[in-house]
């Protein structure tokens, strides 16, 4: 993460001429800038790179040296796919992650509070949250429960000689819960109890079938393994005793236990950082990465065949307002006005939808054509057109 705020990094990337807008993500392990330029082949990526490393530079001239030797770029297509990757989890280092979509939505939001959000921008991260949204329902998230609990216990089980006589300590009783009962029983574990930091523990120990814990230090003095799953409570070091052996293995977002927890002299420490480093989970990734993909090339169309869509737009308005003023004229009461509006908008649904479909084929060019020929009219810059074609 950068040492200057993003917003101020986000200002000074706005102060170049050939940006319009700027949304700057930064995270724990993610810095990312969203640049919309004003004319991209005047900027390359190779120049937006380099104006986003010289934001951080005099503040952080460290970080912008690592930025400029590992920083990847993407433009148009690829940029919206990237961000609709990232906020899906996709790109995070547990796939299916859904902390990061709230972290993009924020860094959208102080965006617009600072004045550095476009339209574009505006309606790319409005879509990507949408997208991300659309992800989480078609995956099955119980899967991708099981597979980080089955992992997790995976890597574990080269650490436990034999799972039947160690005491196992579950903390929390939310989503992983019942899925790490169920992985820690198909590996013959016996003795599982359970703490809860919000007094659940009674009643999910009664459920499953496990003894409830009162207190954790005395139930982690107790335990041999511990299984974290929880967004209310951090076990720190001051909670586990120095010399007490003891396998702890953090499976909340966000951590559950205190990095330092592994420092700890007999204590041995597996997150979600080393489960990926291990293996990606495969469950989520291949439906997310379709819903993903078409996601974005929809977008890409949409933002492509805007200022064809745009310049028809004007030109049924124009026909449309003289229509009106002479129903207005002869007395109309407001019901052939009313028709009139209503008509332009069911003429203006076909052609655009046919213009984004002509887009998203690489055939938009067929279309331009089409309304020169029709109607001498020619679709203006995209600068001209973007911020009103999400209305068409």
């Amino acid at each position: 993460m950068s040492r200057i705020p993003a917003a101020e990094a986000a200002h000074r990337l706005a102060r170049h001429d050939f940006v319009r807008g700027v949304v700057v993500l930064s995270t724990c392990n993610r810095f990312e800038a969203y640049l919309d330029l004003d004319d991209p082949l005047a900027a390359p990526d190779a120049v937006a790179a380099e104006a986003v490393a010289a934001a951080i530079a005099s503040d952080s001239p460290d970080d912008a040296q690592q930025l400029r030797a590992v920083a990847a770029t993407h433009l148009g297509v690829s940029a919206v796919r990237h961000l609709f990757a990232v906020t899906a989890g996709l790109e995070s280092m547990v796939v299916g992650e859904e902390e990061i979509a709230g972290q993009v939505q924020r860094a959208a939001r102080e965006a617009r509070a600072a004045g550095t959000m476009t339209g574009a921008l505006d309606r790319l991260f409005q879509q990507a949250a949408r997208t991300s949204r659309v992800v989480r329902g078609v995956a099955d998230q119980s899967r991708v429960d099981r597979g980080v609990a089955r992992l997790a216990l995976d890597l574990a089980s080269s650490r436990v000689p034999d799972w039947a006589q160690v005491r196992v300590l579950l903390v929390g009783t939310g989503r992983y819960a019942a899925t790490t009962i169920a992985s820690l029983r198909s590996r013959g574990a016996e003795h599982v109890s359970v703490f809860s930091a919000t007094g659940r523990a009674e009643m999910f120990a009664a459920k499953y079938g496990v003894r409830a814990e009162g207190e954790l230090r005395e139930a982690l003095t107790g335990a041999d393994v511990v299984v974290t799953c929880t967004a209310r409570y951090t076990i720190s070091p001051e909670h586990v005793t120095a010399g007490h052996p003891l396998l702890v293995i953090d499976l909340g977002l966000p951590r559950n236990v205190d990095p330092a927890v592994g420092a700890v002299p007999g204590v041995e420490l597996i997150d979600l950082e080393l489960l990926a480093l291990h293996a990606p989970l495969p469950e989520l990734a291949g439906p997310a990465h379709a819903v993903v993909g078409d996601a974005a090339a929809g977008f890409a169309a949409d933002a492509a065949a805007a200022p064809a869509i745009v310049a028809l737009r004007r030109h049924v308005d124009a026909m449309l307002e003289a229509e009106v003023a002479r129903a207005r004229a002869r007395g109309d009461d407001g019901s052939v006005e009313s028709a009139l509006r209503h008509f332009a908008g069911v003429l203006m649904h076909g052609p655009s939808e046919r213009a984004r479909e002509l887009a998203a084929e690489g055939r938009l060019s067929d279309f331009v054509a089409g309304l020169a020929a029709v109607y001498g009219v020619e679709p203006e810059p995209r600068s001209a057109a973007a911020d009103e074609a999400s209305t068409a």
